[in-house]
């Protein structure tokens, strides 16, 4: 050991412990049962309920963790506000977005001009949602981007939650032998689950979080194949619409959530239904209403062309002209006219 002579008197002391660390240093390793008010019974439950982490309280809401932990709205709200402090979660530079940008990946479709149309493919951390008629290609798509997103890392994985029984292995084989990939890798490397109800649907979006925790799953893409299926098919009629909405737009938030957090790509796929009351135009409208639109990133509008080929328009962005292209869709997977 060096004494303080032997250093010098205007050396810097040696930190002992962790009480002398920078704000920063603390910031960093703060553990959920530092926060006010959480024991290890608390963050047990909360853990239990997807809460592992500062930042995962941070962006919750005080209802989330009162259901969650059983706490009073007021704790909830120290706990939250704690994680947000220790997070620094506050106002930044349009400089720092800037910068944070650059970590956007784009997955690639195999045709040019539906990346272009997109601004040079499916972005992550955003939600996309595709909607159009049956056999418009919604489904062609999601199976393409499950594949496309293994082409430039091996490792990388795909989660797709079927809700209409439309996920094909022998699809995945066709595009993957198309792209010139192992079709059985591919295959290993997207995680199915068939969704039987909105709860079950809702519950599953949510629990993608512990692939990419506890499993450490490189997850790049995050698929729901339909969006609206089960929430049309339980919520009947217009007393039921306020209901089902809530939990719809709950359920937006979760994928937002976690497209904004691991920073990957969330695709959703959308029915839709004919306005008796259009005269002039494309009476299509897509099933959600404004929920679905609003917390969408992204919004293409899918239907059939000539010959055989599907017509893409981009109707929604933050950034991007509207627009629209042609593609065919073939056994390899997608491509340009």
């Amino acid at each position: 050991m060096i004494d303080a002579a032997k250093r010098g008197a205007n050396a810097p002391a040696i930190p002992k412990d962790d009480t002398m660390d920078s704000p920063v240093q603390r910031r960093k390793r703060m553990s959920v049962q530092e926060l006010p008010g959480v024991g290890a019974a608390t963050a047990e439950k909360l853990e239990e309920a997807g809460f592992s982490d500062v930042m995962a309280i941070a962006v919750a809401s005080p209802g989330e963790l009162v259901e969650a932990a059983g706490v009073t709205e007021s704790a909830a709200r120290k706990m939250i506000n704690a994680a947000r402090n220790n997070l620094d979660m506050g106002f930044e530079s349009g400089e720092a977005v800037l910068e944070r940008r650059k970590t956007v990946r784009k997955l690639h479709s195999g045709s040019k001009a539906l990346d272009n149309l997109l601004g040079g493919g499916f972005e992550s951390g955003a939600i996309t949602e595709v909607f159009g008629e049956f056999g418009s290609g919604k489904t062609q798509i999601a199976h393409v981007l499950a594949v496309s997103c293994q082409k430039d890392n091996p490792s990388a994985c795909a989660i797709y939650i079927d809700t209409e029984n439309t996920f094909r292995p022998e699809r995945i084989q066709q595009i993957a032998k198309g792209a010139g990939l192992d079709p059985i890798k591919v295959l290993k490397n997207i995680k199915v689950a068939r969704a039987y109800n909105s709860d079950h649907q809702m519950l599953l979006a949510e629990k993608v979080e512990d692939l990419i925790k506890v499993e450490d799953l490189n997850v790049r893409v995050v698929i729901v194949d339909s969006l609206t299926a089960h929430f049309r098919a339980e919520f009947i009629g217009r007393g039921t619409l306020a209901e089902r909405q809530q939990k719809l737009n709950k359920h937006m938030h979760i994928l937002l959530k976690l497209a904004d957090i691991h920073n990957v790509t969330v695709l959703v796929t959308n029915q839709v239904m004919a306005k008796p009351d259009i005269f002039f135009g494309d009476p299509t409208q897509a099933i959600g209403g404004h929920v679905v639109a609003h917390a969408s990133t992204f919004r293409i509008y899918l239907r059939k062309g000539k010959k055989g080929s599907r017509v893409a328009k981009l109707i929604d962005s933050p950034n991007l002209a509207e627009g629209e292209c042609g593609f065919f869709i073939v056994e390899e997977g997608i491509k340009d006219l």
